[in-house]
């Protein structure tokens, strides 16, 4: 199985500087597979072709320990598991794609192919599948785009555009913060008082007792303490958690946020500067609008599969 372009992207940082791990996966497991999703097998055969193609794209490099080849193919095989598991949830929820919807969708792809004086062999050979793989690609996509469609209507589309319009204007705030980790174990009284320490120290800022940088530098627990918390620009989606961002974007320049909560901790915002971007035009952008909402929509549901799906890797 290739891991495929609609889905979820593997995490490839790690990639520029690697070679392929030896001992290879279906060494190491025989007969047993990489994973099993649902009752579905992904097999170490299946992985290792993928590890081989995703290298392939790489240029030479050095080896990397033990421990980063591990890494490697533990991110591969999550990837793996987040395709296999949409594609499962597609099976049971979108509508069926008869053949000749495929065949239609090939056929473009043939002439797409010829005016790029390719053939479909030659694009098969590129990414690393079979024809077969690639029929199986066209279902999935045609899959989702039905079911996409069937519950994206054009009203939220344009309701989805407002909420996010500073996004689509590409307006920018530089941000500043301090922040306070929180462990995933927390009580709820332990981060009551985590969240009473940040909002004593915003009465300090507000009263001029303490200047926000300054009481960043001092308090905040994260890499850009001794910059005073400053963050750089920020984008309204992408860039930082969805709860920050919101209330980031709320801010006038100069203003400091209550206690914001992230998967990363307690959070004491402060807009520094604000850049308007560009006005955009709805109808102009549309089609890329609902493009965003359909991503996010893949996420909510990658997301709900993965918590309530049964999943067994065997990766040593």
């Amino acid at each position: 199985m290739k891991l495929r372009t609609w889905g979820v992207s593997i995490l490839t940082s790690l990639l520029s500087t690697v070679v392929l791990a030896r001992p290879a996966a279906a060494q190491l497991l025989g007969a047993k597979p990489a994973a099993v999703t649902n009752g579905e097998a992904i097999s170490a055969a299946e992985l290792d072709k993928q590890v081989q193609y995703i290298l392939k794209q790489r240029p030479p490099a050095n080896a990397l320990s033990d421990a980063q080849k591990k890494q490697m193919c533990f991110d591969v095989l999550t990837s793996m598991i987040d395709d296999l598991l949409m594609r499962q949830f597609l099976r049971k929820n979108a509508p069926r794609i008869e053949q000749a919807e495929v065949n239609r969708e090939l056929a473009q792809l043939e002439v797409s192919l010829k005016a790029q004086k390719q053939s479909l062999k030659d694009f098969c050979r590129d990414n690393g599948q079979t024809e077969a793989e690639l029929r199986d690609d066209i279902v999935s996509r045609c899959q989702w785009r039905g079911y996409a469609q069937a519950r994206i209507s054009e009203a939220e589309v344009h309701r989805y555009y407002d909420e996010y319009k500073d996004f689509f204007d590409k307006v920018q705030v530089r941000v500043s913060h301090i922040v306070l980790r929180v462990p995933a174990n927390s009580s709820e009284a332990q981060i009551q008082a985590t969240r009473d320490k940040l909002l004593a120290l915003r009465q300090e800022i507000v009263a001029g007792k303490i200047d926000f940088a300054e009481a960043a530098k001092k308090y905040s627990q994260c890499p850009s303490a001794p910059k005073g918390g400053d963050i750089d620009y920020v984008y309204r989606k992408g860039h930082v958690h969805e709860g920050f961002a919101k209330a980031a974007f709320a801010l006038k320049v100069g203003e400091i946020s209550d206690v914001v909560q992230t998967d990363y901790g307690l959070h004491l915002i402060k807009a520094t500067d604000r850049k308007p971007g560009q006005p955009s035009d709805y109808n102009k952008i549309k089609d890329d609008v609902r493009m965003f909402y359909e991503s996010e929509l893949w996420q909510v549901i990658l997301a709900q599969e993965r918590v309530k799906s049964k999943v067994d890797i065997n990766l040593p």
